[in-house]
């Protein structure tokens, strides 16, 4: 009688899991509230701050974030900085499910969200947003015909595969350009304020630090990234490969540092950093996270050679500059328009649901990709070990030692 097996698969609940699903149901919910009521009931914004977190965090930080998708590419395929190249396919996941999240989130703080691709036939050349939705949208491309060798080395599709890494190098320079292009410009958006924006945070140098602080957070995030997933998906820490990155982060936020504060002094609104107030505080908390704090920890040989110290470091750089674009896009406005902005909880809700989103489909492709490189494990069962790499030598048995072995096998 044949014997029938049946296989359970079990579904283990865990606190990341039931804090994903929350999140998510709060900001379908919230979802729902916003295409159904409206900003005017979703949100608590209005005529005088009419850009919110949705902008502020969803969109400026969320670009800033997928920063790391043009320095790594640029550096492993133009550069030909092959021990890169082990991380450049995280790297790139990250960068394209960032700009596919911050498109989602757009459609969200658009009053008719339907006439997202009026910038295709409608075109202003005069208009920084004009430049930066059409960058947005054709980097987006790239990033997706970047990703697509991960898809199909998976589905074994080879022709078009061949087609795709023959292109690869010109999508690469392509990227970098429009990458460029679009992460300073988000800081030229806010240059027409000049009488708005508090001058802790304005200058002609915005679209400068709005670059500069892009690859340092795609440092940050890199090492950010490649330690998660080493710690939940059982991957092996490229310490070495992230010990270079944590040298170069120190340059970038050291030249950042240097251009920050001579700005400030040539303008000689550095007095303002030291006058107490709302402003001065935001202002010192972003410059701890994103300046001081990460300087202070890299420059210890010992920080950089661990891999909790290089964890660290890039938590801070990647607070620290999200608080600076906060501070850019809402708390230096603030004092002017007289309002002090706080998200509703529907605003909340949504960015949270983003950000579980990206989470989860990072963890999916993981799972289902070929995101990091393949690891051979010489214990498993049926692993060949090759005797050469063992530096096994030959051994001489002579005829006495044969006869010596026969005559006492039975002892």
């Amino acid at each position: 009688m044949a014997r029938t097996t049946i296989v359970r698969t079990s579904f283990k609940f865990t606190f990341w899991k039931l804090v994903f699903l929350f999140l998510m149901a709060a900001g379908l919910y919230a979802t729902f509230v916003r295409f159904t009521q409206g900003l005017g009931a979703s949100t608590h914004l209005s005529d005088q701050f009419p850009w919110g977190i949705w902008i502020s965090f969803d969109v400026l930080c969320g670009v800033m974030l997928a920063a790391g998708g043009f320095t790594l590419t640029a550096a492993v395929h133009i550069l030909n900085i092959k021990r890169l190249h082990s991380i450049i396919r995280p790297t790139i996941l990250t960068a394209f499910l960032g700009y596919i999240l911050v498109c989602t989130a757009l459609m969200f703080d658009l009053g008719k969200p339907y006439n997202i691709w009026h910038p295709l036939i409608m075109r202003n050349p005069h208009s920084v947003m004009f430049e930066v939705a059409y960058c947005v949208m054709l980097y987006t491309t790239v990033l997706a015909l970047e990703f697509s060798p991960i898809v199909l080395e998976r589905f074994n599709l080879q022709k078009p595969l061949k087609v795709v890494r023959a292109i690869l190098i010109p999508l690469v320079i392509c990227g970098v350009i429009l990458s460029t292009l679009h992460q300073s410009s988000l800081g030229t958006l806010y240059l027409i304020v000049p009488e708005k924006l508090y001058p802790l945070w304005y200058t002609p140098l915005l679209p400068v630090f709005f670059f500069l602080s892009a690859i340092a957070v795609g440092l940050a995030m890199t090492i950010f990234e490649s330690s998660m997933s080493s710690k939940h998906f059982g991957l092996q820490l490229e310490l070495p490969v992230l010990q270079e990155l944590g040298r170069v982060l120190v340059v970038v936020l050291g030249v950042y540092a240097i251009l920050r504060f001579e700005d400030l002094a040539n303008r000689g609104v550095l007095k303002l950093a030291l006058r107490p107030g709302y402003e001065m505080y935001l202002f010192w908390l972003e410059i701890s996270l994103a300046v001081i704090l990460p300087l202070a920890l890299l420059v210890q040989r010992k920080v950089r050679s661990s891999a909790n110290g290089l964890y660290l470091a890039a938590v801070l750089v990647v607070l620290g500059f999200i608080t600076n674009r906060m501070n850019v896009s809402i708390t230096g406005f603030e004092g002017s328009t007289g309002v002090r902005y706080f998200p509703k909880w529907t605003e909340l809700a949504v960015t949270g649901m983003i950000i579980a989103a990206g989470f989860a489909l990072f963890g999916m492709a993981v799972k289902y990709l070929p995101i990091f490189p393949k690891q051979e494990v010489a214990e498993e069962p049926g692993t060949e070990i090759d005797a050469a790499e063992l530096d096994v030598s030959p051994v001489e048995v002579s005829p006495a030692h044969v006869s010596a072995v026969v005559e006492h096998a039975g002892d």
